[in-house]
């Protein structure tokens, strides 16, 4: 499918100098919504998953439907004070600024293997922090996924699983 066609590009949001892919047009197609979650599950079928990790909040809908396709359970890692029970933290850097993000202590069993998914991973500073948060877990961190890589911005670099992702820019 032509994922990059429904793609698209919002200059200077949230602030000037940034070019925001929007995935929302991508979203709303059926049928690139199921391509793409059934190509990302597709990658990690044989991986054994027990959980994919959605960060807040647009890894919550690629990660869900993923977790679906892999009859997975799903985690949603929030920002701080969102989650309902206790919880532990972990703070990153964003490409244009800093963030937090939290996890239920209970999530994830030890030795659990996870696949981390969000919709796109720019400098890698939030799937690095959701990493962390799966390490302190015991959990067996499978690989990372994505619906758009910003390469650029060398993601893979700070990034220490595989990564997958259905478009690099």
């Amino acid at each position: 499918m032509d994922y990059a066609s429904l793609i698209r590009d919002i200059p200077d949001y949230p602030k000037k100098g940034i070019i925001f892919k929007d995935i929302t047009n991508l979203w709303k197609d059926h049928a690139a919504l199921k391509e793409s979650a059934g190509e990302i599950a597709e990658q990690f079928k044989d991986a054994d998953i027990k959980k994919v990790i959605g960060a807040e909040s647009r890894g919550f809908i690629t990660g869900a439907l993923v977790a679906v396709e892999l009859n997975a359970g799903f985690v949603p890692v929030r920002k701080p004070g969102k989650l309902p029970w206790d919880s532990i933290s972990e703070s990153y850097e964003l490409e244009y600024g800093t963030d937090s993000l939290e996890m239920h202590k209970d999530a994830i069993d030890s030795g659990e293997n996870v696949l981390i998914v969000d919709d796109l991973i720019a400098t890698g500073g939030t799937i690095s922090a959701v990493i962390k948060l799966c390490e302190r877990l015991g959990s067996n961190i499978i690989g990372a996924a994505c619906i758009i890589e910003l390469g650029f911005l060398n993601p893979r670099d700070k990034i220490k699983v595989p990564v997958y992702s259905l478009l690099r820019y």
